[in-house]
């Protein structure tokens, strides 16, 4: 068995740092608190451990050795790891996440979600946000998989798996939508599902992971273009790529531009249930963000 001995400790890095950093052994003694022959015995016992010479001392001023300054840089990667280390360790004793991952849906636009993080960043509670855009059943399986502990317009009932809570934001209602050189742009309305079927749709394809990938607004049988999300799918329907359902507001808003033809279909899309989700066992900066995010509205989430 062989037992190694960690010759460099904590304590003699910030002696280290503090004398780079104040020039002198005298000053980094002031800054430290500690007597100079404690500064001096610090780094002789540092140099006999390691076998190397850590300052040149031919000079006035205490300057660093090609070794010594190597051991500093690396040392404050150990110093700044360490402090990192002691601010979580307290973060979690007091209740509050050392990180939140938030899943928001990529119908829903970021200027409402980044208004409440300026507001959390406000708080100073410590806990690093990150923030990842999902795809359909996508929001729902980050929650469940756990690699978001909110979710911000998960759609429809989520899975039975999970402990989580839900609040409604609202209905997202979806028009079917075609660029306007489209053959079905001329077919009589209603449309019905013969009709469709005979040209390709454009699906955003769901980005979950562990859930089952879900579809909507695509026939059996119908050719279906997949694109990475909602504003791929805009895009290529007002390329003429394809047909299919786009969310109220964005197909209306194209309509507008001349892109877009609305289309009444014999079948239309029901409308959706978006929520808010969270996981149950949530600390104090998880439950600051729940009840700012309550307080958004449809009309404010929507692009």
């Amino acid at each position: 068995m062989i037992i190694m001995t960690i010759k460099i400790s904590l304590e003699s890095l910030e002696v280290l740092d503090a004398i780079a950093s104040k020039g002198s052994f005298a000053a980094a003694a002031e800054s430290l608190f500690r007597v100079p022959s404690a500064i001096t015995y610090t780094v002789r016992k540092l140099e006999q451990d390691l076998g190397v010479a850590i300052f040149n001392r031919s000079g006035h001023r205490a300057e660093l050795t090609e070794a010594g300054a190597e051991l500093l840089r690396e040392g404050r990667y150990l110093l700044n790891a360490a402090s990192e280390l002691e601010s979580h360790v307290k973060l979690v004793a007091s209740g509050v996440e050392t990180e939140l991952t938030i899943a928001i849906s990529e119908l829903f636009t970021l200027d409402a979600l980044y208004k409440v993080i300026d507001e959390f960043y406000a708080q100073n509670f410590g806990t690093r946000l990150k923030v990842i855009r999902e795809v359909y059943g996508g929001s729902w399986d980050a929650l469940v998989s756990g690699r978001a502990a909110i979710s911000v317009g998960a759609p429809g009932e989520g899975p039975h798996a999970g402990s989580y809570t839900t609040k409604a934001i609202g209905i997202l209602e979806f028009h079917y939508a075609v660029a306007v050189g489209h053959p079905l742009a001329q077919i009589p309305e209603p449309l019905q599902n013969i009709d469709l079927k005979q040209y390709r749709a454009v699906s955003a394809s769901d980005s979950s992971r562990s859930l089952e990938p879900k579809t909507s607004g695509i026939i059996n049988g119908q050719e279906v273009l997949s694109v990475p999300d909602m504003q791929a799918k805009l895009q290529a329907q007002i390329a003429g790529l394809g047909t299919g359902y786009l969310p109220k507001r964005m197909a209306e808003r194209h309509v507008a531009t001349g892109e877009l033809v609305l289309k009444v279909v014999a079948e239309p899309k029901p409308k959706v249930t978006s929520y808010l989700a969270w996981h149950n066992k949530g600390g104090k900066a998880q439950q600051w963000l729940i009840e700012k995010l309550k307080q958004l509205t449809l009309d404010e989430l929507l692009m």
